[in-house]
């Protein structure tokens, strides 16, 4: 089990995320949070990011997962594979849809069917009411599945850089929900800022 301390584990979608993308800007920011070198990430395969993301979180405990996308479905993934690992929550944002999006690559239906059990861990879904890459009712679908609370960012596509998101203060807030008995996130950050 975790020690109560916490740290944040980020899992990008397809491609990684940028320096502008509001994950890379919270991975600078936050103390205790680091991204987890997927690999492949222009060609993923849904195997080896399942085992990879499992590792990183045998080594942290505890943790509250960020993911982003593609990141976000993986969350679940890991989570159906390994209902052993010590998951402090997770903040899943903009899920991709890996089954029924038109736009979804070939390549990337290896990391369906995405699953639809309740998740051992608080959840937080952030969902854009106009994502290109999950409609918003199948959003609210798998939030209700997975036992996960649903954020409705209304018309706000993938929220990711190229819809106008860097910093994303609302989703710090939001990722503040996911660690109410530990030390909250932006005075642990203010508090970093003062060393």
């Amino acid at each position: 089990m975790s020690d109560g301390s916490h740290s944040f584990l980020i899992l990008p979608g397809l491609g990684n995320s940028g320096p502008d993308h509001w994950q890379s800007v919270w991975e600078a920011e936050l103390p205790r949070a680091r991204r987890i070198d997927l690999g492949l990430w222009d060609r993923p395969v849904g195997e080896a990011w399942v085992e990879r993301a499992a590792a990183a979180i045998e080594d942290n405990p505890g943790a509250v997962l960020i993911g982003h996308s593609l990141g976000a479905v993986l969350v679940t993934l890991v989570a159906a594979a390994r209902p052993d690992l010590d998951i402090g929550g997770a903040l899943l944002v903009a899920p991709a849809d890996v089954e029924s999006s038109a736009r979804t690559p070939d390549f990337l239906r290896a990391f369906a069917p995405i699953p639809d059990q309740p998740l051992p861990f608080p959840a937080v879904v952030v969902a854009s009411r106009n994502d290109p890459y999950m409609n918003f009712a199948r959003a609210r679908d798998l939030a209700g599945a997975w036992g996960a609370d649903l954020v409705d960012a209304g018309p706000a596509g993938h929220i990711n850089v190229a819809s106008g998101y860097g910093p994303w203060p609302e989703g710090r807030r939001l990722l503040g929900r996911l660690t109410p008995r530990r030390v909250p996130v932006l005075a642990e950050q203010q508090a970093s800022r003062r060393v």
